[in-house]
């Protein structure tokens, strides 16, 4: 079991947006199974008043989708770690394909997220998996591809990172 620091040392985001909580299994360039509890504190539920019905405590797509992709970078780039995205490696979603949401996601579940490494082509990784709650899935990527690009080239240019000359 891969503990939050070394999720830290992958992935730059921080509470709230990093969204991988714990990671089981990882067979680096393979597979990796990562786990994140779903909790009425997440920010998503904030605004949902007492009354409201269950359908309005679905997980949000989007929420659903940028932790898998965490899940995804973590397997990407496990072994070539950068969490400074201003230096280094900055790892962008490049394009998703076939992606089925199979069942709603609500507080109280632990999403199991299944990332398989499909190629990795050094400056481009396609990735492919699945999310499941309680053994029944919620979520199908049929491929998420990423490209690692050089934090410089992503900076317009004439402008200079904060804090640094």
């Amino acid at each position: 079991m891969k503990d939050t620091a070394a999720i830290k040392s992958v992935v730059p985001h921080r509470h709230p947006a990093l969204l991988v909580d714990r990671i089981a299994e990882v067979e680096p360039g393979r597979r990796l199974v990562a786990y994140k509890a779903v909790t009425l504190a997440e920010p998503a539920y904030r605004d949902v008043p007492d009354d409201a019905p269950n359908e309005e405590y679905d997980y949000p797509l989007g929420q659903l989708l940028e932790s898998w992709a965490q899940s995804a970078v973590l397997l990407a780039c496990w072994e070539r770690p950068n969490a400074d995205v201003l230096s280094g490696q900055v790892v962008l979603l490049a394009r998703t394909r076939d992606v089925k949401v199979l069942g709603p996601v609500r507080p109280g579940s632990v999403l199991v997220h299944e990332v398989t490494l499909v190629r990795d082509l050094g400056e481009t990784v396609i990735t492919c998996g699945r999310s499941t709650v309680d053994g029944h899935p919620v979520l199908e990527v049929g491929q998420l591809t990423l490209a690692l690009r050089p934090a410089e080239v992503l900076r317009t240019p004439g402008t200079t990172t904060p804090g640094r000359s």
